[in-house]
């Protein structure tokens, strides 16, 4: 400022003082040059005042703007959480070549739902929307919407916390339950046009629950995580039992990290204990006659599952691999009614007595990238039908000790992250006396954007 008043001093000086526009025009331009400095000078020395009166550390709401510490109204709030939600619409249709099977089934096992179910020819897979955002600093949400022909079906709806802290996070809703490894991903994220016998035989496709998800992650440099899930458990190999508290309980837990640059991987044991009562299957009694059959009692499954991967120097868009291997091992045990059908031909008489089982079974596959864009793979499915007893239903009953096995290779193509084509084979020895040669030509599409899968 005080440059610019002898600068202003010595123009006076060095002009006389006749009337001259060109001179009264500069005049003019430096007096409001003038002007505006110490307008900003004075500003500035202003706000170094306030600076100085202030303390150097104040509390939150002192520094917390006023629309942060006045109750916010109707207008407010939909203004500050709006419905912005990530969308993503998955289209997902298949060609399937498959023999003409009436009753499809794995022998020695109960029926799990859907799993078994398979279309001929050329079909529309399951359509998914998916809806997904943060809430506000403390939840995120995602619904998840299956939509095949006329049906809609709320697959997952759920709400997780994420600022409790040290590693603490906690669920709620309807969710795919996060024991053993396949089971959380959804079929447009699965490495091969099918489930798993194993998965097929467990859940029908996967198991999902009502309920809450407690989870730990350790602050470790090993990937330590821990959690537990106790839900209404009225999916397979449960029932809805219409009753206050859990009908279901699961524990989980996995292990994991990084083997150089190049590897990683993850293991993991889940548990599952739930209860059913009147739970409805069909079977083929002795007389190939279809039989209807109600179980009431307990059923525990324990899941152990292992994952490694592979990708040089950690870059996985050239090459990489994956191994992925489950095993699981089912007790049920309760009371078994074989409904009557004796007027059909068949050897059921009412009878309800005890039934025990002992289940197991593995699948491992492995899936290699072998350059930008083509993969292919292998899987392998074995299941153990065990030990079963159907007590005085075994007069009626088949038992059997025939191990339900499943070949699979699979190619696919995918020319960007959002779409994929797939080829499948698979020779399929799910049924006992069946050899099966099966064709599936798969593609899947993503519409908009869409999370990362887990691991």
């Amino acid at each position: 400022m005080y440059r610019l008043t002898l600068l202003m001093a010595a123009l006076a000086a060095a002009f006389p003082a006749y009337a001259d526009p060109d001179l009264d025009a500069l005049r003019a331009e430096l007096k409001e040059m003038k002007s505006s400095y110490e307008a900003r000078i004075q500003s500035l020395e202003k706000r170094l005042q306030q600076a100085e009166t202030e303390p150097a550390n104040p509390p939150a709401s002192a520094t917390a703007s006023p629309a942060a510490v006045v109750e916010p109204g109707p207008q407010q709030e939909n203004a500050s959480n709006r419905f912005n939600p990530d969308i993503s619409l998955i289209l997902q249709g298949r060609y399937a070549e498959l023999d003409d099977i009436e009753h499809r089934h794995i022998s020695g096992f109960f029926p799990a739902g859907h799993g078994d179910a398979a279309t001929r020819g050329f079909s529309v897979d399951g359509t998914e929307l998916i809806l997904s955002a943060s809430i506000d600093p403390y939840f995120r949400g995602q619904t998840i919407l299956a939509l095949v022909d006329e049906e809609v079906e709320i697959e997952e709806a759920w709400v997780q916390t994420t600022s409790l802290g040290h590693g603490v996070s906690l669920k709620g809703g309807r969710f795919r339950s996060s024991l053993g490894y396949q089971n959380e991903k959804h079929p447009h994220a699965w490495d091969f046009a099918d489930g798993s016998l194993m998965y097929r035989a467990l859940f029908g496709e996967g198991y999902g629950n009502d309920g809450l998800q407690l989870k730990w992650v350790a602050p470790t440099d090993l990937f330590m995580e821990l959690g537990a899930e106790a839900g209404r458990g009225a999916n397979f190999p449960g029932t809805d039992r219409n009753k206050n508290g859990a009908g279901s309980t699961v524990l989980f837990g996995h292990l994991g990290g990084d083997v150089g640059v190049s590897h990683s991987w993850r293991a993991g044991l889940s548990y599952l204990q739930t209860r059913a009562s009147d739970r409805n299957s069909e079977l083929d009694d002795l007389n190939d006659v279809a039989a209807e059959t109600l179980f009431s009692g307990g059923s525990k499954t324990w899941i152990a599952d292992f994952v490694w991967k592979w990708a040089p120097n950690g870059n996985a868009t050239e090459q990489n691999f994956k191994f992925a291997t489950e095993y699981f091992s089912r007790k049920e045990d309760g009371d078994l009614l074989c409904v009557d059908n004796t007027a059909g031909g068949g050897t059921c008489t009412g009878v309800t007595d005890r039934y025990k089982a002992t289940q197991s079974g593995f699948y491992a596959q492995g899936v290699y990238q072998f350059m930008p864009r083509w993969r292919t793979g292998y899987r392998y499915d074995r299941l153990d039908s065990g030990s079963v007893d159907f007590g005085l239903n075994n007069a009626s009953l088949p038992v059997t000790d025939y191990a339900p096995t499943r070949h699979s290779l699979m190619l696919d193509f995918s020319p960007s992250e959002f779409s994929r084509f797939r080829l499948q084979v698979s020779q399929d020895k799910s049924m006992q006396s069946v050899s099966e040669n099966q064709w599936f030509v798969q593609y899947i599409h993503s519409l908009g954007s869409h999370g990362a899968h887990s691991f």
